[in-house]
Formats: C-alpha cells, structure tokens, sequence
C-alpha cells in the first residue's frame, strides 16, 4: 500500500512544480494571448498519460480536453519511439482542443533512462494561418494550418522543417514560434523539478503515487455525486448561431448513484459554419461543470473524470464529424456550464445560478499602417450570472477562466485607440442576487491605419436569462459608435476615423429583485451599477442624490434613500 502520507506530501510538491511551469510559459511567451490573458493550460500526467494535476490557471476547454487528448500521444509514440529531448505537438481539433489555433505540446520525462512522466501546456497560437478566427469557413481545412503528432523537438534540437512550414504558414511567425518554445521551456521546468522530486523520495516511478492522487479524487467526486437524488434533469437555451441559423443546446442530466451521465441528444445539428464542438471539447466543458457544481473542492485529474459519462448525438452541434469549420467552437461550448449548472439545481438548488454572459467574446484586429501590418487578439469578458448567496462576478471570463487584455496592451501592440472603456450600468439582470456586469468599450484606429475586426462575440440577441423570479442581464452590441450593427463571427473591413462600439452582456439575476435589501440597492447605485431609475423601476427603491450638481466626484455620502415602494416589508 503507497504512504498516505508520501502521496499527501508528493501530491503538494505537483501543485508548486506545475506553478512553476506555469510561470515558465507565461514569462518567456511572445503573444499577449498567453502573456496577458492566460488563454493556456498546464498539467503533468503519468507514463501512460493519466492527468495527474494541472496549474492553478488555465482554461477548461484546454486542461480537460487535454487529459483525454494525452491517450492520442501516448498511442502515437510508445516509450520505445521516444527519448530524452524529445517533444510532441499537435493542434488536430477532434483529438485536442477542438480549434486549429489550440496547439498541445507534450514532453516525456525520463528518469535513469526510463519515462516516467509526461509535462504538457495548451495555448491558443496568435494565427495559424488560413481564414482568421471567425466562423465563416465551410470546411476546418479552410482554418489553418493542421498538424498532426509529431515531433518538434528531436532529442533537444528544433526539428527545423517544421519551424519552417509553420513560420511560412502563419502571419505572426515570430509570436507563433515564440510561444511554441515557451511552452517547450514550460514543460522542462517542470520536468527537471519532477525528475529532482523522485531523486528526493528515491522513487523509481511516479506512477504508483499517482493512482492514489487519481483514486482519491475519483472517490471524493462519487461520494459527492452519491448524496444528489438519483433522477434526471434537464435544460435547454438558445445561442445566436451563425447569422439566422439559432442554435439550441438541450442536455439530460442523469444522476445514478456513484456515476453521472450527460446527454445533449436534441441538440442542433451540425453547422455549415465554423461554431461547430468536437466531442472532447464537449466533454471538457460538460466534466468541468459537474465537478465545479457539486464539488469544486476535489483535485482535478483523470481520477475526477471517472464517474462522468458525456454524450452527443454524432453529427450535432455538440459532435461535429470531420471536416466540419470548428475555429470558433467556444462560441459553443462556453455555454455548457451554464446548461449544465440550470439542469442541475433542480436536483442540488444551494448551486443554484442565473445564465452568465458565457461565451469569451474575441474580437481579431488586423490591418496595416505606418509601422508595417499588424493583427491582435483582444479577449473581453461579460458578467456572471447571479449566485443563491451572492451577486454576479463582474466582467469575469466564465467560464473560460480568460483575462480581458488591458488598454496598455492593445494600444503598445497595435495602432489601435481605445477610446472608452466603462462598465455597463444596468447591465446585470435585476434580482434579490443581482447579474454581474459587461462592460463598454469604444475602439478606434490611429490616422492612415487601414483597419478589419472579426468579431467572435454572442448574446447579442438571446440574453443571459434570469431564474427564479431575476431579470434578464442586458444583450451585447457590436456595431460602428452612432451607426449600424456590424455582423458577427467573420471579418469587417473598416474605414478611416470610423469608432466601434464592443458592448458585453451582463449576467442573469436570481430572485425578485423586490426582495433585494435596499441598502444594497444605494450601494450599486453609488457605485454606478445601477441607475437611480432602474433602482425605482426594478427594485422600488428610490434614490436621490444630495450632493453639490457640478460635482467631479460624487460621495457615497451624497445618495439617500427616500422611499421603498411596492415591496414585501413595506
């Protein structure tokens, strides 16, 4: 039997090296996507490719759809095809991360000559090449450059050809290369502290110690999943699809004793247009999901995969068959979570939550100017839905984890001017629980600049919907300041001096708003969540301000509340 207390200790010292490896991706990455937005993943799995552990940061639809994607490496390149120096990639969407521009790279361990590990990341590359990120391919072979396993390191040298079709291949070769060998210095970091950490505990292997990692957390999970009554439970929502096709995401949620099942049979089929999810992507939202629900506490590896059984019908939405266009398949799978999350309350109502903003919105700014051409990646994020105990987190990338990238990047990278950038008053569904905000900007492009945007955004037209009695949260907008709607998901030339409005939704809010407390109601308006009219209107609670009128900056001592209305403790 392994020491509970080695496992304890062992399973501690992962959690800081996979920190480390982090840390190493992060600060030698080229592109603001992994540098500022942390739009990555970081784990370390066993000799056959079981997770063991990830980072503290990364994103769902990289971290889970890497645990399954791993078994295609270890299947592709048995230990005997193997050495030290050795690294594999890979950005094939069914067998990783469900997008071209998600590229795994994979680095085996060695120990006194024998592979006892593996080291990866997932990074979303800044071009790979083929139409930018949008959904107006027909085909994935429209989206990039596709790459199956192989080797892009070979005993520690670069395989040279490859760097070379890549770099012909995509229009950030320096950003694209750069954060390749990032995330190969990501993975040596970690192995060498892991190689020190066996040294250290005189293990030969790191294999028995990871099953128990793995069995604990897969035991923690069914206990957890054993106190939820067995039953099934059910949801469904609609997305803004792809122009007027609407997309409608439905899932059955069977819990039966120890084990779950997820089922999103009666999904839409398949599109014609790039929001199309691989399986594994599917699985690695809907996995994420339950265990974020009902146990957010347990260790994340394999072993919390175990009791969760994902299905879609093969050629849906949600299990699209090759060569279905995928690029922009978050616009997807983001929303799972919240499906997922809806289905469940019935069956565990303290998880309870509104519908959040969802879906990561990515707008692609590409153009040329005096400095040369140029294309960035800016990630912005709406508002969570309302909680049973709490508000809604503001302007927060759920659930992707994502960071917006700041004001400083977008204007130091690209001729690019962000004119405003404000959170959305009124934005966050009404409720007891109030919706988290979205949040404005305005951007615009420096003189001389010829400027396109793809804007991979949703909720313009379907809102984050309140539960249980709460407001909707506010749509999103993308369109010219003072002008028309730009349309979504494919690239929009832009003219000289013209501004563009990005517009987040906010969340859902969770209970009659009139139930809200109404010291709670000045506090948002003081702080500009709420308008004094939607206090009164929305919540019947009215505010008026006593400070001076030409004011600069207004007090939280200049609101009073003068009169509660059409409320239960009135």
């Amino acid at each position: 039997m392994t020491d509970p207390i080695l496992v304890g200790v062992v399973g501690s010292r992962l959690h800081s090296i996979l920190a480390e490896q982090q840390n190493a991706l992060v600060n030698t990455a080229f592109s603001s996507v992994v540098r500022e937005s942390l739009d990555l993943a970081c784990a370390v799995f066993d000799s056959r490719g079981e997770m063991i552990g990830q980072s503290i940061g990364g994103t769902p639809g990289h971290i889970n759809a890497m645990a399954t994607g791993m078994h295609h490496f270890t299947a592709a390149y048995p230990p005997e095809e193997l050495a030290p120096g050795d690294v594999l990639l890979t950005n094939d969407p069914w067998q990783t991360a469900g997008q071209i521009n998600d590229i795994t790279v994979a680095t085996p361990v060695f120990a006194r000559g024998r592979l006892v590990a593996w080291f990866a990341s997932c990074c979303h590359a800044p071009d790979i090449g083929g139409r930018l990120v949008s959904a107006e391919a027909g085909e994935v072979f429209e989206e990039g450059l596709r790459l199956p396993i192989m080797k892009f390191l070979r005993a520690g040298e670069v395989n040279a050809d490859l760097e070379r079709l890549i770099r012909a291949n995509v229009r950030t070769p320096e950003e694209t290369i750069g954060d390749l060998l990032a995330q190969v210095t990501g993975n040596e970091v970690g192995a060498a502290s892991l190689v020190r950490l066996l040294d250290e505990f005189g293990l030969g292997s790191l294999d028995e110690v990871a099953a128990e990692i793995m069995n604990r957390s897969e035991r923690a999970l069914r206990d957890a999943l054993a106190r939820i009554p067995d039953g099934t439970y059910t949801n469904e929502m609609r997305t803004d699809g792809f122009d007027d096709e609407e997309v409608v995401l439905k899932v059955a949620v069977t819990v039966d004793g120890e084990d779950v099942h997820v089922d999103f049979a009666g999904s839409s089929p398949q599109s014609r247009h790039g929001i199309n999810v691989v399986l594994n992507y599917t699985r690695a939202y809907a996995s994420f999901a339950v265990k974020a629900a009902i146990s957010p506490q347990v260790p994340h590896n394999a072993g919390s995969f175990r009791p969760v059984h994902v299905t879609a019908p093969e050629g849906s939405i949600l299990n699209c068959a090759e060569p279905a266009p995928v690029a922009s398949r978050h616009l997807i799978g983001h929303f799972l979570p919240s499906l997922l999350i809806g289905a469940l309350r019935h069956a565990v109502p303290e998880i309870t939550m509104a519908a959040s903003a969802d879906a990561l919105w990515m707008l692609i700014w590409r153009g040329t100017g005096p400095g040369g051409d140029f294309m960035l990646n800016v990630f912005q994020t709406g508002g969570m839905g309302a909680r049973a105990t709490k508000d809604g987190l503001t302007t927060t990338g759920f659930p992707s984890g994502l960071r917006s990238t700041p004001a400083e990047v977008i204007e130091t990278m690209a001729p690019l001017i962000q004119r405003e950038r404000v959170l959305r008053t009124d934005s966050g569904g009404a409720g007891r629980r109030r919706g988290g905000l979205g949040q404005s900007t305005r951007m615009t492009a420096r003189a001389g600049v010829s400027w396109s945007v793809n804007g991979n955004v949703d909720r313009t037209r379907y809102p984050a919907s309140g539960v249980d009695g709460g407001g909707d949260g506010a749509p999103g907008r993308f369109g010219l300041t003072g002008g028309e709607d730009l349309p979504p998901k494919r690239r929009v030339p832009l003219g000289e001096g013209v501004e563009v409005d990005v517009v987040l939704p906010g969340g859902g809010g969770l209970g009659d708003p009139m139930r809200r407390d109404p010291a709670e109601v000045l506090a948002d308006v003081v702080d500009g969540y709420v308008s004094v009219e939607a206090a009164r209107e929305q919540y019947g609670v009215e505010v008026r301000y006593t400070g001076a009128p030409e004011a600069l900056v207004r007090l939280p001592g200049d609101y009073e509340i003068v009169r509660t209305s059409g409320r239960e403790e009135d």
